[in-house]
């Protein structure tokens, strides 16, 4: 197998994926939140139909679907693989403009003309990428990686597959828009996926393997007030960013995202929007432990309603509670060998497995939720959501080559 041919194919696909703009937009009503995403959709379903798949379909809201049958008869069962076709809101993704630095030799890297840098002083874990082939942006966009490295990872995996004739089970692979925002898995044709479980390509340093991630919701408070001329203001205003701000006073100051780690949960205030007159704050409410998740829910409710009796507002605070998705960890469990067997792949890789949870979520927490088990692992990129955004070359090959190993296991 020329490996050099297939590293270049990889690279060339990534850069050229990174070109397309598939920012998604919070707040959308529909998906896909940007033209940009049904553009590289239509673009994969021709690159899949032209490596020989079947069934590639993309529907209305960009969903791209595809199936590889088996071509060895001890090999029936299936196995999906998904990646996102949207880039993250919180950075500009539009003109990325990618640089390949190769035979990295350590320390800092100046992005673009030199006004941003990546430092191992911030990021430790760039000492482990001296010797390798790096990609980068030029400091004003984010990279892309996140998603688009996986939709590559997957699309080279399935070259090597077909060109090569490597043995397989029955695959199915699916691109899904608007990831970032929580919107596309609502319209995924689940019963047109069939399979015995899937995997994510969307997770960050080469071994990591994720199967427990939070659960979410978000809280949205809304306050009303009345205003008034500040002149005469006394014992008449009511002030609906002040009932916020003592609003938002109520909360545990220690369970924030940026005071906790691992599987602690938190209390994110993530917007606070308003006037004098209607005000609204908006909690991302994340925690690994169920019971723990539905405390931190009433916690919201029951603070609402005790601060309502304090103050004794005429147009009392309103709270409502949205549930966003829930911890894969009890579904996977269900489905062990989706866990033994990508172990055993990144095994014969030579990879080191790095079991986490992830402190966000993934379209697979949706799908393992509607009962497919659907793990993480790695594309080799980090940094995601950032101008800082990065992502090693040979870290991408090792996600190639642990998707051709899955494929070749017999269910268990």
């Amino acid at each position: 197998m020329d490996t050099n041919y297939y590293k270049n194919n990889l690279l060339n696909r990534f850069l050229y994926y990174v070109s397309f703009d598939t920012q998604s937009k919070p707040n959308a009503k529909s998906s896909p939140s940007s033209i940009g995403q049904m553009k590289l959709a239509k673009y994969l379903q021709k690159e899949l139909i032209d490596l020989g798949l079947q069934k590639v379909e993309v529907n209305k809201h960009s969903v791209v679907t595809a199936y590889l049958p088996s071509n060895r008869p001890a090999l029936s069962h299936t196995i999906g693989f998904i990646a996102h076709l949207d880039t993250s809101p919180e950075c500009s993704g539009k003109n990325v403009k990618p640089e390949v630095i190769e035979n990295y030799r350590g320390g800092d890297i100046a992005l673009g003309i030199g006004e941003e840098f990546i430092s191992p002083v911030y990021y430790p874990f760039m000492h482990q990428l001296i010797g390798k082939t790096l990609i980068v942006t030029d400091g004003n966009t984010l990279l892309g990686a996140d998603n688009k490295a996986g939709i590559a990872e997957i699309m080279t995996a399935l070259e090597i597959i077909q060109k090569e004739k490597l043995p397989h089970c029955n695959i199915r692979i699916a691109f899904t828009p608007d990831e970032e925002i929580g919107l596309g898995m609502q319209y995924f044709p689940l019963a047109d996926f069939p399979c015995d479980w899937a995997y994510t390509i969307d997770g960050g340093e080469v071994g990591e393997l994720e199967y427990e991630n939070f659960n979410a919701a978000t809280a949205k408070v809304y306050f009303s007030g009345r205003s008034i001329h500040t002149g005469y203001a006394k014992d008449k205003m009511v002030n609906a960013l002040t009932l916020a701000c003592d609003f938002h006073q109520g909360f545990p100051k220690d369970e924030v995202p940026e005071k906790t780690e691992g599987k602690e949960g938190f209390f994110h205030l993530e917007h606070f929007a308003g006037d004098i007159e209607k005000a609204e704050l908006h909690y991302l409410i994340r925690d690994f432990d169920l019971k723990s998740f539905d405390q931190r829910k009433q916690f919201v409710l029951d603070w609402t309603a005790k601060f309502n009796a304090e103050k004794g507002l005429k147009i009392p605070v309103e709270c409502v509670i949205y549930e966003s998705y829930k911890n894969m960890y009890e579904v996977v469990q269900q489905t062990p060998q989706a866990i033994s067997i990508a172990e055993k792949a990144m095994d014969l890789c030579g990879i080191n497995v790095i079991h986490k949870p992830i402190r966000g979520g993934t379209d697979g927490a949706f799908l393992s939720e509607k009962g497919l088990p659907c793990p993480n692992i790695f594309t080799g990129g980090y940094n995601f959501h950032s101008k800082h955004e990065l992502i090693s070359l040979e870290g991408m090959e090792k996600a190639v080559e642990v998707i051709t190993e899955i494929v070749k296991f017999k269910k268990m």
